[in-house]
C-alpha cells in the first residue's frame, strides 16, 4: 500500500489548483506587469552571450569580416547596399573590397597591418574600403569628413596612421594639412582617377586595374581580439575630439545590436547617419552584416526626403540619434505621413514629448530606445517601450555588468565621497552619476595617444578600496518601477541659487513653446555670483517673430525661478555636431556680452513680464554688480 502522505489530490482539490494556476499570470500582470518582458529580455541576453562565446572559441579566430564572408557565401546575389541610383549585392561588395585591398597591398607606401585613416562621407566606397582594410588586417581611423585643418590633423595624428585614403571631393581639405602629412612621410591616396597635386596620389585608377581575387587569411593572421579594429572619434562638444579605441572584441559584440532588437534578413534598413560615428558604423553597418539585411545608404540626413525614401525603398527599419526624431516632427505635415512600411525605429536620444508626437503622427512604429557610448562598457535597452526611459534596470544584467548611480557634486564637478573616501550610492528616484565596473567582460580600452583623458574616465575607490569603474559622465535617475532615465551630461548640468539645473529638461520646455524651433541651454558665469546662470541659444520658427512676452509667460508657468534662462540669444540655426549633439563650449565662452556677440540678445525682466533686449547699459550694470540677478 502507498504511504498515506503520497495520496493523490482529491477530485475536489483539482479545480482549486487549476484556478490557482490560472490566477498566477493575472496576479503577475497586476503586481509585476513587466515580469514576462524581463524574462524574454534575459533569454535574449543569454542567447547573445552564448553566441558571442561560441564565436570567441572558433579557430581560426572569428571576426566581423568572417560574418560578412558567411553572408556573402549564403546569399551572394542579395542586395546589400542601395545608394542613389546604384545597387550592390553581397558578392559585388566582396569583389570591390578585394580590388581595393589588392591595389593597396601592392602599393609602395603601405605595409600589411599599417593603420589607415579613412576620410570619406557616406558612400559605398567607405564600406568597400573598410572591408578591404579588414581583409588586410589594418586598423582604420574613421575621420569626420566635416573637420578641417587643426582638428583634422589632430585626429589623424591620434591614430598614428601611415596612409590616408580620402574622397575626391575632400581634396582641398587634405591639401590644407598636406605639408604636415608629407613631413611625417604619410602616403596620401585620393579616390579619383587623376591628381595634379604633388604628394596626393590618385587611387581609383589603381583600384580599377587591380584583381578581385580573394585576400588570403594569412594577411590578417596577426590580429587578436585585443587588436584595434577602428578608431572612432568623440563628437568634440567639449574641445578637440578623442579617438576611442574600438578593438576586435568590441566590434564583434556590435554584431548583435540589430538582431537583438528583432531585425531580420528580410528587413530594409535606412542608414542616413554618419558612417564615421558609432551610430552609423557599428549599429547601422556592422549590425546589418549580422542580420544580412539590405542597407539604403544616404549621404546625410534629410527631414524633407526621409519618408519619401522610406516609401520608395520599402524601408522597414529606421535609425535615429540626437535630434533626428524632432526634426522629422518639425517637418510640414502631409496626408501620407502614415503611408509607409516602417515597423521599427532604433536609436537613442529621443525626448518623451517627441516620442509621443512621433507615434501620433507617423503611426504604430515600435521605438527601441537604448543607451550606449562609443568607448563605454555599459548599455541599456528599453525593451518594454516605456516612453521617456532609456532602459530598465534588470537584476541579471546588473550581475553580468555591475554598475551603479553615485551622488555627484555639480559645483565641484566630482562624485560626492564619504569619510572613508568612497562614493555614495544614489537612492531610488534621486539623480546620480552612472558608473560601471571595469571587468574582463566589460573592459574600457581608452583613447589613443591620450592617457590623460583615458585616466579621467577611470574612477577608483567607488564602492570599496581598490575597485575601478568607468565614469560615463552621464547623470541618470532610476524610478520605483526600475526604469532608468537620462538626466543630463556632467558639465551640461549647472548649479544656480543652490539648485541643479538640467539643460535637456529646460530645452524640452522651451521647444514646447510654439514660436521656437530649437533651443540650446547652458550655464554662464556672472561676476559676483555663485555657480552659473541659465542662458539659451534659440532658433525661432520660420516666419515667426520672437515674442519675449509669450516666452516669458511660458517659462514662468513651466519652470522654477532658478531654472528659467535669464538670457536668450537668437540664432539662425543651433550649431550641432555630425550626430546632432548641440555644441555648447563656444557659446559658454562668449557668455552674454552684447559687445562681443552679433546675435540679438534678450534678458528676462520680471518687472516687464517679458524678455527684453539686453543693452550695453544693462550688461555693464550686471558686470559692475549694481544689478543683482
Amino acid at each position: 500500500n502507498a504511504p498515506p502522505h503520497s495520496a493523490k489530490p482529491s477530485s475536489a482539490t483539482l479545480p482549486i489548483l487549476q484556478q490557482g494556476l490560472l490566477i498566477i499570470p493575472f496576479a503577475l500582470k497586476t503586481f509585476s506587469p513587466y515580469v514576462w518582458m524581463d524574462i524574454v529580455y534575459f533569454g535574449d541576453l543569454v542567447r547573445i552571450l552564448v553566441k558571442f562565446v561560441a564565436r570567441r572559441r572558433r579557430r581560426p579566430l572569428f571576426f566581423v569580416l568572417d560574418r560578412f564572408l558567411e553572408q556573402t557565401e549564403a546569399h551572394p546575389d542579395k542586395t546589400f547596399i542601395v545608394f542613389e541610383n546604384e545597387s550592390y549585392t553581397y558578392a559585388c561588395t566582396d569583389k570591390r573590397s578585394n580590388k581595393i585591398a589588392n591595389a593597396l597591398q601592392s602599393h609602395a607606401g603601405y605595409k600589411g597591418g599599417d593603420t589607415v585613416a579613412l576620410f570619406m562621407g557616406n558612400e559605398p566606397a567607405f564600406l568597400f574600403t573598410w572591408l578591404a582594410l579588414a581583409k588586410l588586417g589594418s586598423p582604420v581611423a574613421l575621420l569626420n569628413h566635416n573637420i578641417r585643418t587643426k582638428s583634422l590633423l589632430h585626429c589623424f595624428n591620434c591614430s598614428k596612421a601611415k596612409v590616408l585614403i580620402a574622397a575626391a571631393e575632400l581634396k582641398e581639405a587634405v591639401e590644407d594639412v598636406l605639408p604636415s602629412l608629407i613631413e611625417q612621410g604619410v602616403t596620401v591616396l585620393l579616390m579619383s582617377k587623376h591628381s595634379d597635386t604633388p604628394g596626393i596620389q590618385s587611387f581609383s585608377d589603381e583600384v580599377e586595374e587591380a584583381s578581385d581575387d580573394p585576400i588570403p587569411r594569412s594577411f590578417r593572421s596577426h590580429i587578436t581580439f585585443k587588436s584595434p579594429a577602428v578608431y572612432i572619434y568623440t563628437s568634440g562638444t567639449t574641445g578637440l575630439p578623442k579617438a576611442a579605441v574600438v578593438n576586435q572584441n568590441r566590434i564583434l559584440t556590435a554584431l548583435a545590436v540589430l538582431s537583438s532588437n528583432g531585425v531580420v534578413s528580410s528587413d530594409v534598413f535606412y542608414l542616413n547617419l554618419p558612417l564615421y560615428h558609432t551610430a552609423g558604423f557599428a549599429v547601422g553597418f556592422i549590425g546589418t552584416i549580422e542580420t544580412g539585411s539590405t542597407i539604403i545608404l544616404k549621404r546625410k540626413f534629410s527631414a524633407s526626403q526621409f519618408w519619401d525614401d522610406c516609401r520608395k525603398h520599402n524601408v522597414t527599419v529606421i535609425q535615429y540619434i540626437g535630434e533626428v526624431m524632432r526634426y522629422l516632427c518639425c517637418a510640414p505635415k502631409k496626408d501620407n505621413d502614415k503611408d509607409h512600411k516602417v515597423r521599427l525605429a532604433i536609436g537613442n536620444g529621443i525626448r518623451a514629448e517627441i516620442w509621443k508626437e512621433f507615434l501620433n503622427r507617423f503611426g504604430n512604429i515600435q521605438i527601441r530606445e537604448f543607451y550606449a557610448s562609443t568607448e563605454g562598457n555599459v548599455g541599456f535597452l528599453n525593451y518594454v517601450g516605456k516612453i521617456g526611459a532609456i532602459g530598465r534596470v534588470h537584476f541579471f544584467h546588473r550581475k553580468l555588468f555591475p554598475y551603479t548611480l553615485v551622488k555627484y557634486d555639480t559645483e565641484r564637478d566630482e562624485p560626492v565621497r564619504d569619510a572613508n573616501g568612497l562614493c555614495i550610492e544614489s537612492r531610488k528616484g534621486e539623480p546620480g552619476l552612472l558608473v560601471s565596473k571595469i571587468t574582463n567582460l566589460a573592459p574600457f580600452a581608452g583613447y589613443a595617444q591620450n592617457e590623460e583623458q583615458t585616466e579621467r574616465k577611470r574612477l577608483r575607490n567607488v564602492l570599496k578600496k581598490g575597485d575601478l569603474y568607468f565614469n560615463t559622465g552621464d547623470l541618470m535617475r532610476i524610478d520605483k518601477d526600475n526604469f532608468i532615465y537620462f538626466q543630463d551630461r556632467v558639465g551640461d548640468t549647472f548649479r544656480w541659487k543652490g539648485e541643479n539645473v538640467a539643460t535637456t529638461e529646460v530645452s524640452d520646455i522651451l521647444t514646447i513653446c510654439d514660436c521656437l524651433k530649437e533651443a540650446n541651454v547652458y550655464g554662464v558665469q556672472v561676476p559676483g555670483h555663485e555657480g552659473r546662470i541659465g542662458m539659451a541659444a534659440v532658433t525661432p520658427k520660420k516666419e515667426v517673430q520672437f515674442d519675449g512676452r509669450k516666452i516669458y509667460n511660458h517659462v514662468v508657468s513651466c519652470l522654477p525661478s532658478y531654472a528659467r534662462p535669464r538670457f536668450i540669444r537668437i540664432q539662425s540655426a543651433v550649431e550641432v555636431t555630425g550626430t546632432f549633439k548641440q555644441m555648447k563650449v563656444k557659446l559658454v565662452e562668449e557668455g552674454f556680452d552684447p559687445g562681443r556677440i552679433q546675435d540679438p540678445l534678450y534678458i528676462l525682466d520680471d518687472n516687464a513680464k517679458s524678455y527684453v533686449p539686453l543693452t550695453a547699459q544693462i550688461y555693464h550694470a550686471i558686470i559692475s554688480g549694481s544689478t543683482k540677478l
